[in-house]
């Protein structure tokens, strides 16, 4: 069995193939930025390697002696602007890299569309990555796909809550581009053939499902599962940007990244050839197999990764200790330490913020407005956390199972913010709740919307531990 590199392992695509790699046989490790983001992932003998692909000095160590490398990282994501710039940088650092130390292939997984016509950035950046793989030594496996069909991707959670939230759409000429649908699960059966193959090196392989589609048929496959009836009238308006702003406001995906995600349906993304079904052994599920298995998985909150897991946050300075701005809330309750941090890591998604929820849904909706995340990201599980997903408008950056809980913000605020839970337990049947928000201003502004914010705060922070070890004495969640 092959000595496999996967970088990536934390985004969609990565936190689903890393098992998978494990279960054949393979020797696995992972590159990944935060180490903190795989202690809940318990993927048994996998080597873990913090790194930056942004950073070439960061890389020799995890490189040396791998067979394989998976290449599923990009920064669209990120939010940067200069986003192309930075998956240029990734990749000459990653071939300069494997070429110097042995690698003997790279699996790549980019984009369907044509060269030929004009492409949005997203796309032509998938591309440009291929081609800068290719300078190298190392031969590259390339997969080109185009919508994946799965619980938790970004496409196929935009078209769901579409779907599912609006009874009429006045839909741009956008949704009637053709496109070649095709699950995950097939995408990853592709994937993992592929380190079994070495015959497969320096090739690119179009990968899709049987079925040629629209994201208008796609919308209404989706409706059609769920029992719904839908109906889409086309109308010439509507730019990627403004179409992009629809979608910030209805379903999870922030404008900046359904942009890009539009931006790439002005043009057909459709398979060129035929080449993957003559190799592998592989026969794809249709749209409509696809779309079941992805409702059955949100249906039964059996979510695995969701595309919220691969963003990735810039280096952010220290924080000057001496400038933030503290309010701690401290409850004794009358109930063990375990039931008391069950219903803190059952917060927020469908089970609410527990305290003034409808003020909580007032400043997810203002966010929104502004182009933040909002609150419509939700949980990935009702009741299961790991570190590094998001949970509603905030991200999971430190996650002690019955310890720890802190979420840092990501909704729009001048400055930065975290929110902490902390239980302690005083025996038997009694425990402690320490519930910490900590701001960290940003020039004068963010002192104004301290001070200015701060009397609501405090009555919701109250409130809010209060309720906390209300339900952790009542059983309740």
């Amino acid at each position: 069995m092959a000595s496999i590199l996967v970088l990536g392992a934390t985004g969609y695509v990565g936190g689903r193939l890393v098992p998978r790699l494990i279960q054949h046989g393979h020797k696995v490790r992972c590159l990944v930025r935060d180490r903190g983001k795989t202690l809940d992932r318990h993927w048994e003998g996998v080597g873990i390697f913090e790194g930056d692909v942004l950073k070439a000095e960061t890389l020799p160590e995890a490189f040396a002696g791998v067979d394989i490398i998976y290449y599923l990282v990009h920064s669209m994501g990120s939010g940067e602007k200069d986003f192309e710039q930075l998956d240029r940088i990734a990749a000459k650092n990653v071939t300069d890299t494997a070429s110097r130390s042995g690698v003997r292939q790279i699996i790549y997984l980019g984009g369907l569309g044509r060269r030929e016509e004009g492409q949005s950035k997203h796309l032509r950046s998938r591309h440009e990555v291929a081609d800068l793989l290719r300078e190298g030594d190392v031969p590259v496996t390339e997969f080109r796909a185009a919508v994946v069909i799965g619980s938790g991707s970004a496409s196929f959670e935009m078209i769901h809550h579409l779907a599912n939230r609006l009874p009429m759409m006045i839909c741009p000429r956008w949704v009637y581009t053709r496109t070649q649908p095709i699950g995950i699960g097939d995408v990853l059966r592709y994937l993992i053939a592929a380190a079994d193959k070495p015959e497969t090196a320096g090739k690119i392989f179009d990968i899709g499902g049987p079925d040629v589609s629209t994201y208008r048929e796609m919308m209404l496959t989706v409706a059609r599962t769920l029992g719904l009836k839908r109906l889409l009238i086309q109308v010439p308006v509507l730019t990627p940007r403004l179409s992009s702003y629809w979608v910030n406001l209805v379903t999870p995906i922030p404008a900046q990244v359904a942009r890009p995600l539009i931006e790439g349906l002005r043009h057909e993304t459709v398979c060129e050839n035929d080449d993957a079904r003559c190799v592998f052994d592989i026969q794809p599920m249709s749209l409509e197999e696809a779309v079941q298995r992805a409702l059955a998985k949100v249906r039964d909150h059996d979510i695995e990764t969701t595309w919220t897991e691969a963003t990735s946050v810039a280096d952010q300075p220290a924080v000057d200790q001496s400038h933030l701005r503290i309010d701690k809330r401290v409850v004794e309750v009358d109930a063990p330490a375990d039931r008391l941090f069950s219903i803190i890591s059952s917060i927020g998604g469908d089970n609410g913020w527990y305290y003034a929820d409808w003020l909580w849904k007032i400043r997810g909706f203002i966010d929104k407005q502004f182009g933040g995340v909002g609150l419509r990201r939700g949980r990935r599980h009702p009741d299961d956390l790991r570190t590094g997903e998001a949970l509603d408008f905030w991200r999971v950056e430190k996650y002690i199972p019955r310890e720890m809980l802190l979420l840092r913000a990501e909704m729009k605020v001048w400055g930065r913010a975290w929110l902490e839970f902390a239980v302690e337990s005083l025996g038997e049947n009694k425990s402690r709740l320490i519930q910490t928000a900590r701001y960290y201003p940003r020039g004068l502004f963010g002192l104004i919307y301290w001070y200015t914010v701060y009397p609501l705060h405090a009555m919701v922070f109250k409130g809010m531990a209060q309720e906390i070890g209300r339900r952790a004495e009542s059983k309740t969640i």
